[in-house]
Parts: C-alpha cells; structure tokens; sequence
C-alpha cells in the first residue's frame, strides 16, 4: 500500500472525483489538511442503499417525467415498484447514456444502434450535468454527516472543491470540453476561466494504473518492465500500457504505447444476450418479456457466470411461468453453458489479442466491474499464462479503482510521459514551387496572397507525430503567419489542429486521405492590442504578423497559446480552445 505524505499547501483543500462508469458510477475524495497526512475515502451511502454498508458504486440510470424534471436516480432508479411508477408516471429511463457522448469509441454500428435512446428534448450534455449534481448532492450529504463538523467543513471548502472527472481511453478534447460544459450547467463551477482550471481529467487507464500503484499490486513489477491496466468495465475495456521508469524515483511510469478503447464492455455481453435470445424465443409467448429477462440476466446470471459446462438458468417468473419448448420451467428459462460462454468470449478475444500482442510485457493488471466476473478472468489468465506473462486483480478491484486512482492521479502524477495517439497538424498555405510534383499536380488551386505570394493550400504540416512519447512539460510549436488588408481582421485570429487516422506515414495533402482529417479544435486569440506594423509591396497596403502555435499535448488535456514576435523576441498571448460540436 502507498504510504503517503503530508499535505504541504498552506490552505485546505477538498478534491471530489467522479467515475461515471455505462452502468455504475462512485464518488471518491480527499480533504486535505496542511501538515496532515493525505486519505482517500470513498462515498458508501447513497440514497434506496442506506441498508447496504460500504456500497461505493450506484446503477448510472436516471428517470424524467414528461416535463424533463429527473424523477429519481441511482439506486432510487431500481427500487422495488420503480416501474410500475414510472410507467403510470409517464416516465422516460435515461441509461448507458455515456456511451452517446462519443461517436468515435467503436465502428461497430450494429452494436452501438442498439444502445438506448436519449429521452426526448434531452442532450447527452444536459443528462449529464444532471447526474453530476445528483453526485454532487450525494458526495454533499456523505461528508456533512461522516466527517467531523462536517457541516461547517463543507459550506468553507465547497466555493473552491476541485473536480476529476475520468474518461474512456478513447475520449479526446471534444469530450472532455462536453463534460465541463455539463460541469457548468449542473452548477458545480462557474462558467470562467477559474472555474474551468477547478476541473481535471484522466483516462480511465491512468486512473487505474494509480489506483494499482496505491493498492500495491505494481510492488513487483521491476523497473524497465512493461505492465498492462486492463479496465473492464460496463461500456468499454480500457488498455493501457506503461514501463516502469528506470530513474532514481521509485513510483514514475512511462505510457509506451498509445491507450486504446473498446466497446466490449459489459454491456456488449447483455447486447449479445439480447440478440440471442431475440431468435431463441421468437416463437414463445415469453418474447414479450424480453426486456424483463434481459434485466434479470444482468442482476444475476451475467454476474454469476463462471462454468461454461454447466447449464445456466435466468429466473424471471414465477412457478406458473412454463414453455418446455423453450426451455423455460417455473419461471427460469435455461440456457446451455456454451451459449453464455459465447456472449462473453468476444470480450475475453480483445483483452488477450491486445496484451499478447504489447511489446516488452510481464505483467497485466485487470480492474473494473467487467473484471469480477469468474470466467473473464480466468480465460484472460489461462491463455497470458501460456505466454509466460502474469495477471493480477486487485482487491476492490470492482467498486474503487477509477474513482480513487482518480485522486491519487490529481495528488501524484505517477505518469509522466505519454504516447500519441495520432499524427496531429494544421492546414495551412505553403508557398507554389513550380519545381515540386506534388505542388504542380495541384497548380489549379493556387492563390495569391495580399503580399504577392503566390501559395497553395490545404497543406498538412505536422505538428507531433503518431506513436510518438511526450513528456507533460513539451512544448510544440509551428511558425506561421497572418496578412490581412486592415487591422480589424486581426481581433480574431484563429488556428485550426486537425488530427490524421490514417495510415500514411507521412500525410502531407488533405486531398490524399481526406476522409482520415479530422478537425480536433480551433485556436483563437484576439491579436488587435499588437504593434502590427503596416507593409507595402507592389503598390499595395497590408499588415503581416509572424506567429507561433504552441501546444501540449504531454498532459491528459491538451493546452494552446499564441506567440507573436516582438522587439524582445516572441511573446505569449492567452488563447482559447473550441472544440467542433459534436456529431450526436
């Protein structure tokens, strides 16, 4: 276990994390105190689970009424009579919503049509920010009534508490600025650039692999090896891969390799379930009840599965409930062993393919809820077993994981370099060279500038590469220019990062690739308070400014200013990320 230090700040502090999980979500957080040692602590009282000590985890499940109003949530969304309530209520079940906010987590389009629908006249953005507050509410009443004069503790520290939220491994800037907006909208932090700053992100697999650090199941790992955090959980399985840093400190990993996410959560084995059992009971007059037995699958059977040589049975009616012809008898419709065993394989496939195929390998880590299941785990185990490579999964590994590596990642820092996931770079014009192939074959496009250069657009310059290592402090920066008739055009200036996913090895022209260009943000500064000085040519008048786009990509969130040159050289300007809206 980690042994921790004192808390050296001067003022108090309180630190709440958020795990959002597809079908579970937890609360963990610290106070930290100047010159006491640093806790993390779960919340393990919710509301409807009041009877159930140490709960850390909540069904991520909303209910609205028809005038949008949230009815109840969490465990309150699956108390007994629930449905007849919301049914008579008119009510609309808000759940896997998580899985609306990315496009770009999987291509699997027959799977992700069958994720539940949004309820109407409602955003992904607006059902999150409601289920932040009911977090926030819930995390609010936890520490009033467990922790000393918590009431008053509470009311000074909550104008400046700091948030993490944690993500999928395949969330980018679009994501993360969508879950800040809901951060706003639920009223957690104030629409400013101070209260943005008052919210951080981490994947869920660096959230995993310092939860791991914490738990002490990486104290055998030696340093230089390569290890695996597989995070299993409800809507996609997380994988990250890091080395432990062969320099003095003890705790610091290297990501090696760029994290990747699949949409083989836990979900995906109801998906499957649902798919067979369409055509299983086709015929039965039990089809009518499908939603009913597939909810029943996942409380009990899905969680249990553990011996694929063994019938399995959903019990989802009462005595009375008989169709020998489709197996069902008092109630429990009965399912062959290798039937079940073939909704998980697919999930317990991507898990090995992946870490077999990582290079410098000795160890893998398996958490997430996904992970408690007996059979996932023990396929994983028999195969990387037989590659010489070991598996661990930690205590807790189901309920704490994410929501405490979280903090552990806001107080820590355990990793500080990471790998890129794609080759990253603006368009932008490059002066005509008549002696270029590649500018003659596109000669039709070119342009003037108000200088006289004669230019091509539409020209990919890189920026950072793909698979390429980064350091949280490594800056990258491309030079470029703005020339504009009159100074008014220079109040806003803009700067567009796009993203290459494909397989070129060096992307150069969008019209090579184009469908693989993605547009991942607009930089924008306002550049009317510079000395832009006026410039003349061929009897024209116009106004240059040489600038600099810097980023960071080294930190879970990527950062962006503007430089500009100036008598003492280049000067920095404040700039602002726009991400594109999102596709939903």
């Amino acid at each position: 276990m980690s042994s921790r230090q004192a808390y050296g700040q001067s003022a108090r502090k309180l630190v709440l994390a958020f795990d959002v999980g597809t079908t579970y979500s937890g609360i963990s957080y610290s106070i930290l105190d100047p010159g006491h040692r640093i806790s993390i602590k779960g919340v393990t009282r919710f509301p409807a689970q009041e009877h159930i000590m140490g709960a850390s985890k909540i069904p991520t499940i909303m209910y609205y009424d028809k005038q949008g109003k949230v009815r109840a949530a969490g465990a309150e969304a699956i108390r007994e009579g629930i449905e007849e309530e919301a049914e008579d209520g008119g009510w609309i079940k808000a759940e896997w919503f998580k899985l609306h906010l990315s496009s770009k987590v999987t291509n699997m389009r027959d799977i992700t049509r069958r994720i539940p629908a949004l309820p109407p006249k409602k955003t992904v953005v607006h059902i999150f920010a409601d289920f932040f507050l009911y977090l926030f509410d819930c995390a609010s009443a936890y520490i009033q009534d467990t922790e000393p004069n918590g009431q008053v503790m509470w009311n000074s520290l909550k104008p400046s508490i700091d948030f993490v939220l944690s993500h999928p491994n395949g969330w980018e800037g679009r994501e993360q600025s969508q879950m800040r907006q809901a951060a706003v909208l639920a009223g957690l932090i104030p629409d400013t650039t101070a209260g943005h700053a008052r919210i951080s992100f981490v994947t869920e697999g660096e959230a995993s692999l310092h939860f791991a650090i914490e738990s002490g199941a990486l104290t055998s790992v030696v340093k230089g090896h390569g290890v695996v955090i597989v995070d299993a959980g409800g809507g996609t399985i997380d994988i990250s891969t890091y080395r432990h840093d062969l320099s003095q400190v003890t705790r610091l990993f290297q990501e090696v390799a760029a994290p990747r996410c699949f949409l083989y959560g836990s979900v995906f084995v109801s998906i499957q379930a649902r798919i067979f059992l369409e055509k299983f009971l086709e015929d039965s007059e039990f089809i009518e009840d499908l939603d009913h037995i597939i909810q029943c699958f996942d409380r009990t059977t899905k969680l249990r599965f553990k011996q694929p040589d063994e019938p399995q049975y959903i019990k989802f009616g009462s005595s009375r409930d008989n169709d020998q012809e489709h197996n069902i008898r008092f109630g429990q419709l009965k399912l062959a062993g290798k039937d079940v065993m073939d909704f998980f394989r697919p999930s317990a496939t991507c898990i090995v393919d992946i870490v077999i195929a990582e290079e410098q390998l000795q160890h893998i880590v398996l958490v997430g809820g996904f992970a408690a299941n007996d059979w996932l785990f023990e396929e994983v185990r028999t195969k990387v077993n037989q590659l010489g490579l070991t598996i661990s999964r930690p205590e807790n590994h189901v309920n704490k994981a994410v929501s405490d590596g979280a903090i552990s990642f806001y107080l820590n820092h355990f990793v500080r370099t990471r790998m890129s996931r794609f080759a990253f770079g603006s368009f932008g014009a490059v002066i005509f060279d008549s002696r270029n192939e590649g500018h003659l074959k596109r000669a039709r496009n070119k342009t003037r500038y108000p200088s006289g250069a004669t230019v091509l657009p539409n020209h990919f310059t890189m920026i950072l590469p793909k698979n390429t290592q980064v350091s949280e402090v490594t800056e990258f920066k491309e030079e470029f220019y703005e020339e504009h008739p009159n100074l008014a055009s220079f109040r806003h200036i803009e700067s567009e990062v796009w993203c290459y996913r494909g397989e070129l090895e060096n992307p150069e022209w969008k019209d090579e690739d184009p469908v693989n260009y993605h547009l991942l943000c607009t930089i924008s500064a306002d550049l009317s308070h510079l000395p832009i000085q006026r410039q003349y040519r061929n009897g024209k008048t116009y106004y240059r400014v040489d600038l600099e786009l810097i980023l960071r990509f080294g930190l879970t969130e990527m950062q962006a200013q503007i430089a500009w040159k100036g008598k003492s050289g280049m000067q920095r300007t404040p700039a602002r990320i726009v991400y594109p809206p999102s596709d939903d």
